[in-house]
């Protein structure tokens, strides 16, 4: 049995061991971890700088360009990371500034477009509205024999999920019917 120093890319714990290792590293730095979502740092300091992490994609936010200039130097040293500059684009989500007015603005519209591709419904009318507040799901509306066989060929849960994504992310207003269709 040999215990390894370095965990091998593309295993099972490689990616556990990343994350160990940037962990510990980050908490040495004196940065906190949140204690809702294990993947969030952040640094309270006289300009607080915030880290998200998720797999190999890295954010970091701050106001003062400086200590986030530092951060990326010490990961640099310890983890061999590229600087891709200022973010445009993370986990399908698009990110818009206005510099001038201190505005940030998210968008996932190519996301949605490609899960609306996904689950052929490119062409759906849009509404204003996702599902009426008095609508109501029952027993009866369960589909029967005929109904049933095609439906159980179409992934439901698959686009669900996907709209919970884009819930969770930019778009809270389809809560109220994702959390009725699921």
């Amino acid at each position: 049995m040999c215990l390894l120093k370095k965990s091998l890319y593309k295993l099972k714990q490689s990616s556990r061991q990343l994350y160990k290792q940037f962990d510990s590293f980050l908490i040495k730095a004196r940065y906190n971890g949140c204690e809702y979502d294990s993947c969030n740092y952040f640094k309270q300091s006289d300009d607080p700088t915030y880290l998200l992490l998720y797999a190999d994609d890295m954010l970091i936010a701050a106001k003062n360009k400086t200590y986030m200039q530092k951060l990326k130097a010490q990961l640099k040293k310890e983890f061999g990371m590229k600087d891709l500059g200022d973010a445009k684009k993370i986990l399908g989500m698009e990110f818009t500034r206005d510099r001038g007015s201190g505005r940030l603005w998210l968008s996932q519209e190519n996301y949605v477009l490609k899960v609306l591709e996904r689950f052929n419904m490119a062409e759906v009318r849009p509404v204003t509205t996702s599902l009426a507040g008095h609508f109501k799901q029952s027993s009866m509306q369960c589909p029967h024999s005929p109904e049933k066989e095609e439906m159980s060929r179409v992934p439901y849960t698959s686009a669900v999920g996907s709209l919970m994504y884009a819930m969770i992310c930019t778009r809270p207003d389809l809560a109220y019917a994702i959390s009725i269709v699921s």
